[in-house]
């Protein structure tokens, strides 16, 4: 175990004293089981899926319900066995399908904790293939389909496993990693098989010695060059690029993809998750989900997709005061689903990437005059200047925008939580970095 002790990626921020983190760490993680699902037909923005079944089929749990129409999008997977009952269509054009669970669910083999998995019988390509079939796609970001990233056109000799967990208030990869080591680390195996890399990192941040310790001890079963990486504590180490240039000093060309610098990165979800598909023969179905904050009994749920949000926040107790917000993911990066929510409403349900729903009190600050302070350069992971890329998506300059570079923001939220002036630095910056990059793909069209 190697530990860095240092940061070695510009900017960033410490944005927490780990008492947010307290509140889930440590509890068990708890089986949801509803009695009913509503499972998207687009898991990831883009990621369309058609259809496989119709209303009135039965389905088994881990059955193909939805089809890849497009690049971004994986194949859609039955959370549980029952009856359609419906096939509807939600907002933006989304299609659900709502599954009614039937009475008796089949047992899960849970093979893949069982001990060191034997995987001389699986060749690349059966495992990218399996990755493909499965829906495997990334839990822990935009959802990319593993299949794909596995594929790269550029040889790559390093396989890191993002365990960073970064993002305040959200355990459910640390507790993943406390109860279930032997998975994740079959999980992790199986990915170094198939990235044909020569070596994997597990990378967590030092806040995190019980998963470490966990981790260690199953380590030292192991023949492969699998190993921990223990990094500073300090937000955003779990992006991707801050996490290839704080553990391999390498650094991704601006417009460019982690093979560019000869790495895969994979969330230790979907490690965890690739062991349950080849080992267990369990497709992406389910997933571990933080609910914490401003609830009464904060904890991890394995929840499958389609769970009810609504039903997940009630049973953590629902929410401790009329007055909160509700956000869907991190309170550094997520959204905001709900202002002084009651309980009473349904928010939505989880996906494949829904890693939490953090209930938090109301917002305080409010907006005033930039004064130019630089706080936001400072802090930008990425080098940017987001005040004025801030002043340039207002005014609609998608050149100026352009010219600052916009397009290599990762949305990380350091420049708003440093503003003294309360300035939606994030919002904007993010919204001038998907203008620019559409008129960058538009251009590329042209040519």
């Amino acid at each position: 175990m190697q530990k860095l002790f240092s940061s070695r990626f510009p900017g960033g921020v410490h944005p927490t004293n780990g008492s947010d983190k307290a509140l889930t760490s440590g509890k068990a993680i708890r089986a949801f089981h509803p009695q009913k699902v509503w499972i998207s037909m687009e898991q990831t923005p883009g990621g369309k899926c058609s259809p496989l079944i119709r209303q009135g089929d039965a389905v088994k749990r881990g059955q193909p319900i939805g089809k890849p129409e497009t690049f971004t999008a994986s194949v859609v997977h039955a959370g549980i066995s029952g009856k359609v009952e419906s096939i509807r269509e939600g907002q933006a054009g989304s299609i659900y399908c709502a599954i009614l669970a039937d009475a008796e669910q089949p047992a899960r083999m849970n093979q893949a904790s069982m001990g060191v998995a034997d995987l001389s019988a699986y060749t690349k390509d059966q495992i990218v293939n399996a990755f493909r079939e499965g829906g495997l796609a990334g839990m822990g970001g935009a959802g990319f389909p593993a299949a794909v990233k596995y594929s790269p056109k550029k040889p790559v000799d390093t396989l890191l496993i993002n365990a960073a967990e970064c993002e305040p208030y959200l355990s459910c990869d640390n507790q993943l990693m406390i109860e279930q080591p032997m998975a994740v680390l079959n999980g992790v195996r199986i990915m170094l098989k198939a990235s044909g890399a020569e070596r994997a990192l597990i990378c967590l941040e030092d806040n995190k010695p019980e998963a470490a310790a966990s981790l260690q001890k199953v380590l030292e079963q192991l023949k492969e060059s699998v190993s921990l990486e223990i990094l500073p504590t300090r937000y955003p180490q779990g992006g991707e690029r801050q996490l290839i240039q704080a553990v391999t000093g390498r650094e991704v060309p601006a417009g460019g993809l982690p093979a560019d610098a000869g790495v895969i990165v994979s969330n230790v979800g979907t490690a965890k998750a690739a062991a349950d598909l080849l080992l267990d023969d369990e497709p992406l179905t389910s997933r571990v989900v933080t609910i914490t904050g401003e609830v009464n009994d904060p904890g991890n749920y394995l929840a499958p997709v389609g769970s009810s949000i609504q039903e997940l926040i009630a049973a953590a107790g629902g929410v401790k005061s009329p007055q909160n917000r509700v956000i869907l993911g991190g309170p550094m990066t997520g959204n905001c689903i709900a202002v002084d929510y009651d309980g009473k409403t349904e928010l939505g349900f989880v996906t494949k990437t829904t890693s939490g729903v953090v209930v938090l009190p109301p917002a305080k600050r409010a907006e005033s005059p930039c004064i130019r302070c630089g706080g936001c350069v400072k802090v930008c992971p990425a080098g940017l200047q987001p005040w004025k890329i801030d002043f340039a998506q207002r005014r609609e300059d998608d050149a100026l925008c352009e010219k600052l570079d916009a397009a290599e923001c990762i949305a990380c939220g350091c420049c708003s939580y440093t503003c003294p002036a309360g300035r939606e630095l994030s919002l904007h910056t993010r919204m001038a970095r998907d203008r620019v990059k559409q008129i960058l793909r538009e251009r590329k069209v042209q040519k």
